[in-house]
């Protein structure tokens, strides 16, 4: 293959590419708030059972198609078509404005983020650029900022293409080798201080202590939804990511185990981050259902009320958030990248345009996305609302809320019934491989996934526009 998919020095680079790109703010940002709104222990269950028989069976068909091809999603689904007679080219496409549109916005949040850092160090030598009023206040106060909230984004397209530019090896590898496992050492280390604050076990009982009362009736529904929309933000499902860096993956590489262990470190992170917030949120009696505001007023509140160390674990827990960040939008710019080249190539990287110009070319239009969600300040600056969302949630609707469950539905669809067996099974036992799981997997693909993944998109359409069919 060309520059792009020279691949990973080490399948150890590559698992924590993948890992990477499946830890992001759905981890460490969506994950709470999404357990908080939904009852903590009920939501936690509903995650875990679609990852096992949703997550782990799209993350393994994105990593099999991906392979096979040795291309990104728009060469995939080229190939996939001519195999079979048939045109997937609208798959590609979805795959690449999926990831596009959740660049979209993603980086203004990488912003705030990477100003909540660097505002609580400043804190920790008491400097005029430090967080200098009330959360909510502060909060408010910056993201109206049109100014401030536009450079913050840039920054981080900026930060996120300079890692891409690098190349797979030079630069994205290296940056999560290093990153991930920073990642959780900064969890262990923020989960341990919570622990120890009075009145912490209340925060561990409202994730771990069985509650099903938002597993009742309709409502089962909505938490459904709700968890399965985070399980593909979170896994970086039905945006090419996978696809993407599956074409880097060996032939001498196991592709089930490489999905297990994947989907098990981003879930272990998920919790990881819930048993960080939680325990600390209860201590200082916070509320848990702190929506979108949990990361950046919740939590900056906790930090405020932990006197003179507060600012350290408040830098702290913004690095882990500013690593978890990168690592997947570093993923999904290189989707976007990928996809271009191989739509200026017909399908081929070596005939498109070089990996620079599509990156440059990627990073201007997710740039521009991202000036007009941060001067819109979560619809705080008096911008016209698409649709009556904030341009944050507008943007989120199609990649999130429709866009990626509807693709990882289709591609279910076209591993189970028209790709089939066989060719699974030959990808999968390469260099003399077992997968003992054949037949369980061929069945969540051709049955239990798309019906899952029908109630995760319907559940999704029922949130974002309030319809109300669930409540």
């Amino acid at each position: 293959m060309s520059e792009n998919n020279s691949g990973f020095n080490s399948y150890f680079g590559f698992l924590m590419a993948a890992i990477g790109s499946a830890i992001g703010f759905g981890n460490i940002w969506g994950f709470p708030y999404k357990m908080g709104t939904h009852g903590g222990f009920a939501f936690l269950i509903c995650y875990l059972v679609l990852c096992v028989f949703v997550g782990f069976i799209i993350m393994f068909g994105e990593l099999f198609l991906g392979r096979r091809e040795q291309k990104g999603p728009v060469g995939t689904y080229m190939m996939v078509g001519k195999r079979n007679n048939k045109n997937f080219m609208f798959m590609g496409w979805l795959a690449m404005l999926s990831a596009v549109f959740l660049m979209g916005f993603y980086c203004t949040l990488g912003g705030y983020v990477f100003k909540y850092m660097i505002a609580n160090l400043g804190s920790m030598f008491h400097a005029s650029w430090g967080v200098n009023a009330d959360a909510a206040t502060y909060f408010t106060t910056f993201v109206t900022d049109q100014g401030q909230a536009v450079i913050w984004a840039i920054l981080f397209v900026v930060v996120t293409a300079l890692i891409c530019i690098g190349g797979v090896s030079g630069g994205i590898e290296n940056f999560c080798k290093i990153g991930m496992p920073l990642l959780f050492l900064i969890l262990i280390i923020m989960i341990v201080k919570a622990a120890l604050l009075p009145g912490s076990a209340a925060g561990f009982a409202f994730i771990f202590k069985p509650q099903w009362s938002a597993l009742a009736g309709k409502s089962l529904i909505t938490t459904l939804g709700s968890a399965g929309g985070q399980m593909f933000f979170s896994l970086s499902l039905g945006m090419g990511a996978m696809i993407t860096y599956g074409s880097y993956l060996g032939k001498n590489n196991n592709l089930q185990k490489s999905s297990i262990t994947i989907v098990f470190f981003d879930t272990l992170a998920a919790v990881m981050a819930a048993c960080a917030v939680f325990p600390a949120v209860f201590a200082f009696g916070l509320e848990p259902a702190g929506g979108p505001g949990l990361l950046f007023v919740t939590m900056q509140n906790v930090f405020d009320s932990m006197g003179a160390v507060g600012p350290l674990f408040g830098f702290l827990f913004y690095l882990l958030t500013t690593i978890a960040g990168v690592s997947s939008s570093i993923s999904l710019l290189e989707v976007a990248t990928v996809s271009l080249q191989e739509l200026t190539g017909k399908g081929e990287l070596k005939d498109g345009w070089s990996r620079m110009k599509a990156i440059l070319v990627s990073s201007a239009i997710i740039l521009v996305l991202n000036v007009i969600v941060a001067a819109d300040g979560l619809g705080g600056t008096g911008m016209p609302q698409p649709l009556g969302f904030c341009w944050l949630d507008f943007f989120d609707l199609f990649s999130e809320g429709l866009m990626m469950p509807f693709g990882a539905l289709v591609m279910a669809l076209i591993i189970g019934w028209i790709t089939g067996k066989d060719a699974v099974l030959a990808e999968a036992t390469l260099e003399g491989e077992k997968f003992p799981a054949i037949n369980f997997y061929m069945f969540c693909t051709k049955i239990i996934a798309p019906i899952g993944m029908a109630f995760i998109l319907l559940g999704q359409i029922d949130s974002f526009f309030s319809l109300g069919l669930f409540s």
